[in-house]
């Protein structure tokens, strides 16, 4: 094929996403995430307000009874307990009045935790589905040049990786850190309210334990970055591996394949390795600092309950030991959801710079509808006919139909797939309604690039190309792409039932169109001797067929379509010699009336062309028929005879 993309990162790997400036040495590019992250995903968000402010005075619940309970044990113990043991009879009524009340504030905590995990569980899901669906139709708008230069291994990674890092941030990491921020402060104040000395005491011994996570949490952070983007890498590498196999098998590059595969699981093991230490260290740091705390607090409060000091009683140093687990505790917990939090953020940003990548433009305005004619005119209908138009607006608002004939011009047109390397020069070329023209030429002399200008998955950088005498750019893409039948080299098929793929190419035809158009391909006959015939369901691309009855399915998926201008792109390049002779008499009835490209290496298959155009270097250096070309014994005459073969 022609076809060329433009230059692609090492071992084939698509380009990174946008934002990677250099990083340390040896360390490859250092990725940065942008202001606006926090803010697109607070904007998802938004669309469940209603839910997320229950979620957060479910929270507030929560923590307002978890530090209620710790204070309620200063009343349990000074008012209860203590004046019990020095009674000869005691009378537990009251003690038991107590447990009932922190058993039901207890309760209280659970039912709202509860809550608002279930919740959140569900908007996490939401958000998720709004995040991919999104992702999903704007990468449906992007042009035929970013799928030529990124990995689908990697674009894959956006939807499973990266959406899995916002789950659990969504799910886990914001609920979290709400609670523990919610905690601290009441607890905060609460220990405040028990003793003001024992208070600035935590406080200063928390102002370490925050230094020394701010340090360990600097560097995981940025190893987690590193590590989505290495997943990504290492996922577009398997996936160019798992369709290249038989390629693999076939040149012995088994040990070349597995060395690249090391290279970047290595990479990929390297900054996950780091990101976890960093992050796994956090916890047993911070919670034996927080004990250290703790054994630090108790000697000091019982120093001072002792000599009478601010008048600390033994039920409230109980308490206030209490409230200093549950206050090291949220600190400890959202050092450690900070890291999930980063992870999730540079998966957010990879998802969009998906989004932000530009959509393929169109500005055209000329449009395709079905019309009848009515007293010589044509007139735009609302239901399907034989017939079909363009609608033209004009300059004072009202339209002018030209009926659509499938006659395509070149004039002068100049290509290149990047500014700097020019694939076509000078094309021109006239192609009648209902001509076969035929592209001849070297493997890379432009013929696949020519048919992709008509299909506009590139514009040209000079010239113009007329179709029915309208400026191709005028015509909406969609409606373009609508006029055109393309059958290509590489076949395509979609999990479904073999009635499904060929309806592909027209979703309102109906069965019986559908097996008219297998019928005109040949492939009537072996999708009749199926299992199931049309209904059988082909998985994993069509894996139980083989390359020439995949190919036939392709043909009748572009005859259904029915359209005026065919593309035939090596269309039976992986049918067999008899075979194809079959398929060449229903493409015959396939492409009459029709205007057709025909790109074909076997030469035998163009000779019946009405105009053959031998390709040279992106040049058309010779055109004509068969017989004329052959007469003037030039570059077509030798690749027909094989005095000059393909290279």
């Amino acid at each position: 094929m022609s076809k060329q993309t433009p230059p692609m990162g090492p071992k084939g790997m698509g380009h990174g996403p946008k934002g990677m400036g250099p990083g340390p040495k040896g360390m490859g590019p250092r990725p940065k995430i942008s202001k606006d992250t926090p803010k697109r995903l607070l904007g998802y968000l938004m669309n469940y307000k209603f839910r997320f402010c229950l979620v957060l005075v479910c929270i507030l619940i929560s923590s307002l009874t978890s530090v209620a309970s710790s204070l309620y044990l200063q009343t349990l113990i000074d008012d209860h307990i203590t004046p019990l043991l020095l009674e000869a009879n005691p009378v537990f009524d009251g003690l038991l009045k107590s447990l009932v009340t922190m058993a039901c504030i207890y309760f209280v905590g659970m039912v709202c935790t509860l809550l608002y995990n279930l919740i959140m569980f569900r908007i996490a899901q939401g958000i998720l589905k709004d995040v991919r669906d999104t992702m999903f139709a704007h990468m449906q708008t992007l042009p035929i040049k970013y799928f030529d230069t990124h990995t689908h291994g990697d674009l894959m990674s956006h939807y499973t990786n990266d959406t899995d890092t916002l789950r659990q941030m969504l799910s886990q990491s914001i609920p979290q850190t709400f609670s523990s921020l919610i905690t601290v402060v009441s607890v905060f104040f609460a220990m405040l309210s028990v003793n003001v000395w024992l208070t600035i005491l935590v406080i200063a011994c928390i102002f370490g334990v925050l230094k020394i996570s701010k340090t360990v949490m600097s560097k995981s952070g940025n190893y987690f970055m590193r590590q989505q983007k290495s997943l990504g890498d290492l996922n577009g590498y398997i996936e160019e591996m798992i369709n290249g196999q038989k390629v693999v098998k076939v040149f012995c590059h088994e040990e070349v394949t597995k060395e690249g595969f090391d290279e970047k699981n290595e990479e990929l093991c390297s900054n996950a390795a780091s990101a976890n230490i960093f992050a796994n260290i956090m916890g047993p740091i911070t919670n034996n600092l927080g004990h250290l705390q703790y054994v630090l607090v108790a000697p000091v409060g019982g120093a001072m309950a002792l000599n009478g000091i601010s008048g600390l009683t033994l039920g409230a140093i109980a308490s206030f030991l209490q409230l200093t687990k549950s206050f090291n505790m949220p600190v400890s917990q959202v050092s450690q959801q900070l890291n999930m939090i980063i992870m999730a953020m540079a998966g957010a940003e990879r998802i969009f710079n998906l989004m932000d990548e530009k959509s393929e433009e169109d500005h055209g305005d000329v449009t395709l509808v079905n019309v009848t004619y009515k007293n010589g005119v044509l007139e735009e209908v609302d239901y399907h006919t034989e017939q079909w138009a363009w609608k033209v607006p004009q300059e004072d608002g009202s339209f002018h139909y030209e009926e659509l004939k499938g006659e395509v011009r070149f004039f002068d047109v100049d290509f290149g797939y990047n500014e700097e390397k020019m694939v076509l020069h000078d094309i021109t070329l006239y192609a009648e309604p209902g001509q076969k023209v035929a592209f001849v030429g070297a493997t890379g002399a432009g013929k696949t690039t020519i048919t992709n200008l008509i299909n506009r998955f590139y514009d040209i950088a000079d010239g113009r190309i007329r179709y029915d005498g309208i400026n191709i750019n005028q015509i909406k893409k969609a409606d373009l792409r609508h006029s055109l039948g393309i059958v290509l080299q590489d076949v395509n098929l979609f999990t479904g039932t073999v009635m499904e793929n060929i309806r592909y190419g027209n979703l309102k035809a109906t069965d019986e169109e559908c097996i008219a158009a297998a019928k005109l391909a040949n492939a009537h006959g072996f999708i009749s001797r199926l299992p199931q015939g049309y209904d059988t369901v082909l998985s994993g691309d069509g894996s139980g067929l083989s390359q020439g009855q995949r190919q036939l399915i392709s043909i009748a998926r572009a005859a259904v379509a029915d359209p005026p201008v065919m593309i035939l792109d090596e269309a039976t390049s992986s049918i067999d010699t008899r075979t194809e002779a079959i398929v060449q008499k229903g493409m015959d009835s396939l492409m009459l009336g029709r205007t057709v490209f025909v790109i074909a290496h076997r030469l035998s298959t163009v000779q019946n062309s009405d105009v053959i155009m031998v390709l040279d270097h992106g040049r058309i250096i010779e055109r004509g028929p068969h017989d004329d070309l052959i007469a003037k014994k030039g570059k077509y005459y030798q690749l027909y005879t094989g005095a000059f073969e393909l290279e």
